[in-house]
Protein backbone atom coordinates (compact mmCIF):
# COMPACT_ATOMS: atom_id res chain seq x y z
CA UNK A 1 0.00 0.00 0.00
CA UNK A 2 2.91 2.38 0.64
CA UNK A 3 3.95 2.50 -2.99
CA UNK A 4 0.46 3.62 -4.05
CA UNK A 5 0.19 6.29 -1.32
CA UNK A 6 -0.16 9.92 -2.36
CA UNK A 7 2.79 12.25 -2.02
CA UNK A 8 1.12 14.54 0.50
CA UNK A 9 -0.19 11.73 2.69
CA UNK A 10 3.06 9.81 2.39
CA UNK A 11 5.13 12.83 3.32
CA UNK A 12 2.80 13.63 6.23
CA UNK A 13 3.09 10.09 7.55
CA UNK A 14 6.89 10.29 7.53
CA UNK A 15 6.69 13.66 9.27
CA UNK A 16 4.42 12.34 12.02
CA UNK A 17 6.65 9.31 12.65
CA UNK A 18 9.69 11.57 13.04
CA UNK A 19 8.35 14.57 14.95
CA UNK A 20 11.50 14.77 17.05
CA UNK A 21 13.48 16.16 14.09
CA UNK A 22 11.29 19.29 14.08
CA UNK A 23 11.96 19.87 17.78
CA UNK A 24 15.70 19.36 17.33
CA UNK A 25 15.93 21.82 14.46
CA UNK A 26 13.80 24.34 16.34
CA UNK A 27 16.12 24.17 19.36
CA UNK A 28 19.16 24.48 17.08
CA UNK A 29 17.64 27.46 15.28
CA UNK A 30 16.68 29.14 18.55
CA UNK A 31 20.14 28.66 20.07
CA UNK A 32 21.98 30.02 17.04
CA UNK A 33 19.56 32.95 16.75
CA UNK A 34 20.09 33.76 20.44
CA UNK A 35 23.86 33.86 20.04
CA UNK A 36 23.61 35.71 16.72
CA UNK A 37 21.50 38.47 18.29
CA UNK A 38 23.82 38.80 21.29
CA UNK A 39 25.87 41.64 19.81
CA UNK A 40 22.73 43.61 18.92
CA UNK A 41 21.31 43.06 22.42
CA UNK A 42 24.45 44.44 24.05
CA UNK A 43 24.47 47.49 21.77
CA UNK A 44 20.76 48.16 22.37
CA UNK A 45 21.11 47.80 26.13
CA UNK A 46 23.88 50.41 26.15
CA UNK A 47 21.37 52.94 24.78
CA UNK A 48 17.93 51.88 26.05
CA UNK A 49 18.97 51.20 29.66
CA UNK A 50 19.75 54.91 30.07
CA UNK A 51 17.00 56.46 27.96
CA UNK A 52 13.31 57.18 28.50
CA UNK A 53 12.70 56.33 24.85
CA UNK A 54 12.75 52.66 25.84
CA UNK A 55 9.13 52.99 27.01
CA UNK A 56 8.08 53.86 23.47
CA UNK A 57 9.46 50.52 22.31
CA UNK A 58 8.03 48.53 25.23
CA UNK A 59 4.52 49.94 24.90
CA UNK A 60 4.58 49.51 21.13
CA UNK A 61 6.84 49.66 18.10
CA UNK A 62 8.06 53.15 17.19
CA UNK A 63 10.16 53.29 14.03
CA UNK A 64 11.51 56.78 14.76
CA UNK A 65 12.88 55.64 18.15
CA UNK A 66 14.52 52.63 16.52
CA UNK A 67 16.21 54.77 13.85
CA UNK A 68 17.34 57.26 16.50
CA UNK A 69 18.87 54.40 18.49
CA UNK A 70 20.88 53.31 15.46
CA UNK A 71 22.17 56.86 14.91
CA UNK A 72 23.41 57.46 18.47
CA UNK A 73 27.18 57.00 19.04
CA UNK A 74 26.57 54.84 22.12
CA UNK A 75 25.06 52.17 19.92
CA UNK A 76 28.35 51.59 18.15
CA UNK A 77 28.99 50.43 14.60
CA UNK A 78 26.22 48.49 12.89
CA UNK A 79 28.80 46.17 11.34
CA UNK A 80 29.39 44.50 14.73
CA UNK A 81 25.84 43.22 15.10
CA UNK A 82 25.61 42.39 11.39
CA UNK A 83 28.82 40.37 11.45
CA UNK A 84 27.65 38.33 14.45
CA UNK A 85 24.29 37.54 12.83
CA UNK A 86 25.98 36.68 9.53
CA UNK A 87 28.46 34.29 11.12
CA UNK A 88 25.77 32.41 13.01
CA UNK A 89 23.67 32.26 9.83
CA UNK A 90 26.61 30.53 8.14
CA UNK A 91 26.84 28.19 11.10
CA UNK A 92 23.16 27.30 10.69
CA UNK A 93 23.82 26.64 6.99
CA UNK A 94 26.62 24.24 7.98
CA UNK A 95 24.43 22.59 10.64
CA UNK A 96 21.67 22.06 8.08
CA UNK A 97 24.12 20.42 5.69
CA UNK A 98 25.34 18.25 8.56
CA UNK A 99 22.07 17.02 10.07
CA UNK A 100 19.68 16.96 7.10
CA UNK A 101 21.08 13.69 5.65
CA UNK A 102 20.20 11.95 8.91
CA UNK A 103 16.67 13.37 8.69
CA UNK A 104 16.23 12.01 5.16
CA UNK A 105 17.60 8.63 6.24
CA UNK A 106 15.14 8.58 9.13
CA UNK A 107 12.25 9.47 6.83
CA UNK A 108 13.11 6.56 4.53
CA UNK A 109 13.37 4.05 7.37
CA UNK A 110 10.41 1.93 8.37
CA UNK A 111 11.60 1.91 11.99
CA UNK A 112 12.92 4.45 14.45
CA UNK A 113 16.40 5.22 13.19
CA UNK A 114 19.02 4.56 15.88
CA UNK A 115 21.23 7.42 16.94
CA UNK A 116 24.34 5.72 15.57
CA UNK A 117 22.81 5.32 12.10
CA UNK A 118 21.58 8.93 12.15
CA UNK A 119 25.03 10.39 12.81
CA UNK A 120 26.65 7.90 10.45
CA UNK A 121 24.44 9.18 7.62
CA UNK A 122 25.26 12.77 8.62
CA UNK A 123 29.00 12.26 8.52
CA UNK A 124 29.02 10.21 5.32
CA UNK A 125 27.03 12.81 3.35
CA UNK A 126 28.39 16.08 4.76
CA UNK A 127 30.76 16.97 1.93
CA UNK A 128 28.22 15.78 -0.67
CA UNK A 129 25.55 18.04 0.80
CA UNK A 130 27.88 21.04 0.91
CA UNK A 131 28.67 20.59 -2.78
CA UNK A 132 25.01 20.12 -3.59
CA UNK A 133 23.99 23.24 -1.65
CA UNK A 134 26.67 25.30 -3.40
CA UNK A 135 25.38 24.20 -6.81
CA UNK A 136 21.79 24.88 -5.73
CA UNK A 137 22.75 28.35 -4.47
CA UNK A 138 24.47 29.23 -7.74
CA UNK A 139 21.61 27.97 -9.92
CA UNK A 140 18.83 29.49 -7.81
CA UNK A 141 20.66 32.78 -7.42
CA UNK A 142 21.26 33.13 -11.15
CA UNK A 143 17.69 32.20 -12.06
CA UNK A 144 16.20 34.49 -9.40
CA UNK A 145 18.35 37.41 -10.54
CA UNK A 146 17.30 36.89 -14.16
CA UNK A 147 13.60 36.55 -13.27
CA UNK A 148 13.50 39.61 -11.02
CA UNK A 149 15.41 41.62 -13.61
CA UNK A 150 12.90 40.66 -16.29
CA UNK A 151 10.06 41.35 -13.87
CA UNK A 152 11.39 44.85 -13.26
CA UNK A 153 11.57 45.54 -16.99
CA UNK A 154 7.99 44.34 -17.49
CA UNK A 155 6.76 46.48 -14.60
CA UNK A 156 8.48 49.52 -16.07
CA UNK A 157 6.84 48.92 -19.45
CA UNK A 158 3.46 48.35 -17.79
CA UNK A 159 3.80 51.61 -15.85
CA UNK A 160 4.25 53.50 -19.12
CA UNK A 161 1.00 52.08 -20.46
CA UNK A 162 -2.27 54.00 -20.34
CA UNK A 163 -4.04 50.98 -18.88
CA UNK A 164 -4.15 51.51 -15.12
CA UNK A 165 -4.90 47.84 -14.40
CA UNK A 166 -1.95 46.56 -16.41
CA UNK A 167 0.70 47.31 -13.76
CA UNK A 168 -0.90 45.34 -10.87
CA UNK A 169 -1.75 42.49 -13.22
CA UNK A 170 1.80 42.29 -14.52
CA UNK A 171 3.16 42.54 -10.99
CA UNK A 172 0.94 39.75 -9.65
CA UNK A 173 1.49 37.47 -12.66
CA UNK A 174 5.23 38.04 -12.56
CA UNK A 175 5.50 37.20 -8.87
CA UNK A 176 3.37 34.09 -9.38
CA UNK A 177 5.65 32.89 -12.19
CA UNK A 178 8.75 33.58 -10.09
CA UNK A 179 7.26 31.60 -7.21
CA UNK A 180 6.46 28.60 -9.42
CA UNK A 181 9.88 28.60 -11.07
CA UNK A 182 11.71 28.84 -7.76
CA UNK A 183 9.49 26.10 -6.29
CA UNK A 184 10.41 23.89 -9.25
CA UNK A 185 14.09 24.47 -8.59
CA UNK A 186 13.52 23.67 -4.93
CA UNK A 187 11.86 20.37 -5.90
CA UNK A 188 14.76 19.56 -8.20
CA UNK A 189 17.42 19.90 -5.53
CA UNK A 190 15.29 18.30 -2.80
CA UNK A 191 15.06 15.17 -4.95
CA UNK A 192 18.80 15.38 -5.59
CA UNK A 193 19.44 15.48 -1.85
CA UNK A 194 17.22 12.45 -1.31
CA UNK A 195 19.05 10.55 -4.06
CA UNK A 196 22.47 11.45 -2.66
CA UNK A 197 21.59 10.10 0.79
CA UNK A 198 19.32 7.15 0.08
CA UNK A 199 21.29 5.74 -2.86
CA UNK A 200 24.66 6.55 -1.24
CA UNK A 201 25.64 8.41 -4.39
CA UNK A 202 29.14 9.84 -4.29
CA UNK A 203 28.90 11.59 -7.65
CA UNK A 204 26.64 14.53 -6.88
CA UNK A 205 26.27 15.40 -10.56
CA UNK A 206 24.52 12.06 -11.18
CA UNK A 207 21.97 12.78 -8.48
CA UNK A 208 21.39 16.25 -9.93
CA UNK A 209 20.85 14.77 -13.38
CA UNK A 210 18.50 12.05 -12.16
CA UNK A 211 16.51 14.51 -10.06
CA UNK A 212 16.22 16.89 -13.02
CA UNK A 213 14.66 14.20 -15.19
CA UNK A 214 12.18 13.12 -12.51
CA UNK A 215 11.25 16.72 -11.72
CA UNK A 216 10.13 17.39 -15.27
CA UNK A 217 8.57 13.96 -15.62
CA UNK A 218 6.31 14.42 -12.58
CA UNK A 219 6.25 18.19 -12.30
CA UNK A 220 2.48 18.41 -11.89
CA UNK A 221 2.28 16.09 -8.88
CA UNK A 222 5.37 17.45 -7.18
CA UNK A 223 4.55 21.10 -7.76
CA UNK A 224 0.99 20.64 -6.51
CA UNK A 225 2.29 19.02 -3.31
CA UNK A 226 4.79 21.78 -2.69
CA UNK A 227 2.24 24.51 -3.39
CA UNK A 228 -0.18 22.94 -0.91
CA UNK A 229 2.47 22.83 1.83
CA UNK A 230 3.39 26.45 1.06
CA UNK A 231 -0.26 27.45 1.44
CA UNK A 232 -0.30 25.72 4.84
CA UNK A 233 2.81 27.70 5.83
CA UNK A 234 1.14 30.96 4.73
CA UNK A 235 -1.97 30.13 6.78
CA UNK A 236 0.19 29.42 9.85
CA UNK A 237 2.05 32.72 9.41
CA UNK A 238 -1.11 34.78 8.98
CA UNK A 239 -2.77 33.06 11.95
CA UNK A 240 0.27 33.70 14.13
CA UNK A 241 0.39 37.39 13.23
CA UNK A 242 -3.37 37.71 13.81
CA UNK A 243 -3.14 36.13 17.26
CA UNK A 244 -0.20 38.37 18.11
CA UNK A 245 -1.98 41.57 17.07
CA UNK A 246 -5.37 40.55 18.47
CA UNK A 247 -4.61 38.96 21.83
CA UNK A 248 -1.09 40.01 22.86
CA UNK A 249 -0.88 43.44 24.53
CA UNK A 250 2.04 45.66 23.39
CA UNK A 251 3.56 45.62 26.90
CA UNK A 252 3.41 41.81 27.23
CA UNK A 253 6.92 40.69 26.34
CA UNK A 254 6.26 37.15 27.55
CA UNK A 255 3.13 36.84 25.39
CA UNK A 256 4.97 38.12 22.34
CA UNK A 257 7.77 35.60 22.87
CA UNK A 258 5.35 32.68 23.30
CA UNK A 259 3.25 33.51 20.22
CA UNK A 260 6.24 34.26 18.00
CA UNK A 261 8.17 31.13 18.98
CA UNK A 262 5.09 28.93 18.64
CA UNK A 263 4.55 30.36 15.16
CA UNK A 264 8.16 29.68 14.20
CA UNK A 265 7.87 26.11 15.51
CA UNK A 266 4.72 25.49 13.48
CA UNK A 267 6.35 26.99 10.39
CA UNK A 268 8.90 24.17 10.48
CA UNK A 269 6.13 21.63 9.87
CA UNK A 270 5.50 22.55 6.18
CA UNK A 271 9.24 22.67 5.60
CA UNK A 272 9.79 19.15 6.90
CA UNK A 273 6.60 18.02 5.19
CA UNK A 274 8.16 18.94 1.87
CA UNK A 275 11.17 16.79 2.75
CA UNK A 276 8.80 13.92 3.44
CA UNK A 277 7.17 14.45 0.04
CA UNK A 278 10.57 14.27 -1.65
CA UNK A 279 11.48 11.05 0.17
CA UNK A 280 8.08 9.52 -0.66
CA UNK A 281 8.54 10.33 -4.33
CA UNK A 282 12.06 8.91 -4.30
CA UNK A 283 10.96 5.61 -2.76
CA UNK A 284 8.04 5.30 -5.18
CA UNK A 285 9.75 6.31 -8.43
CA UNK A 286 13.52 6.67 -8.17
CA UNK A 287 14.61 3.48 -6.44
CA UNK A 288 16.29 1.19 -8.92
CA UNK A 289 14.55 -2.15 -8.95
CA UNK A 290 16.69 -5.28 -8.87
CA UNK A 291 16.32 -7.35 -12.01
CA UNK A 292 15.65 -11.01 -11.32
CA UNK A 293 16.31 -13.35 -14.26
CA UNK A 294 13.88 -16.19 -14.72
CA UNK A 295 15.39 -19.63 -15.07
CA UNK A 296 14.17 -23.14 -15.70
CA UNK A 297 15.06 -25.56 -12.96
CA UNK A 298 17.29 -28.32 -14.21
CA UNK A 299 16.98 -31.70 -12.65
CA UNK A 300 20.31 -33.11 -11.70
CA UNK A 301 20.79 -36.75 -12.58
CA UNK A 302 23.52 -38.61 -10.84
CA UNK A 303 26.01 -40.09 -13.28
CA UNK A 304 26.05 -43.80 -13.72
CA UNK A 305 29.32 -45.29 -12.64
CA UNK A 306 30.23 -48.59 -14.27
CA UNK A 307 31.88 -50.49 -11.51
CA UNK A 308 33.99 -53.48 -12.50
CA UNK A 309 32.30 -56.77 -11.88
CA UNK A 310 34.40 -58.89 -9.67
CA UNK A 311 34.37 -62.67 -10.31
CA UNK A 312 32.34 -64.73 -7.93
CA UNK A 313 34.12 -65.88 -4.91
CA UNK A 314 34.14 -69.65 -4.83
CA UNK A 315 34.58 -71.52 -1.62
CA UNK A 316 37.88 -73.23 -1.13
CA UNK A 317 37.36 -76.89 -1.85
CA UNK A 318 39.99 -79.19 -0.39
CA UNK A 319 41.78 -81.26 -3.02
CA UNK A 320 40.53 -84.77 -3.48
CA UNK A 321 42.69 -87.51 -1.87
CA UNK A 322 43.50 -90.72 -3.72
CA UNK A 323 42.97 -94.08 -2.09
CA UNK A 324 45.90 -96.05 -0.61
Amino acid sequence: MAEHQGLLSGGWGRLVRNKRYIVWFYVLNLALAWFGAGAFNRQAEAVLDHSLHADRLVQGFDLSVLIEMFMRPEFGPNEASFASAFHFALLFFFATALFLPGVLQGYASTYRLPREDFFRACGRNLWRFIRLMIVAGIVMGAVAAALFGLHGVLEKKAAESTNELLLPEVRFAGLAVIFLVMATLRIWFDLAQADVVLSDQRAVRRSIGAAFGHTWRSLGRLLASYVMTTIVAAIVLVAGLWVWLKFVPPASVFGAIVVSQLTLLLLLIPRFWQRGVAVSYYLQNMVKSIAVESFTPVSVVAPVVNEPVSPPVLPNVPPATSGA
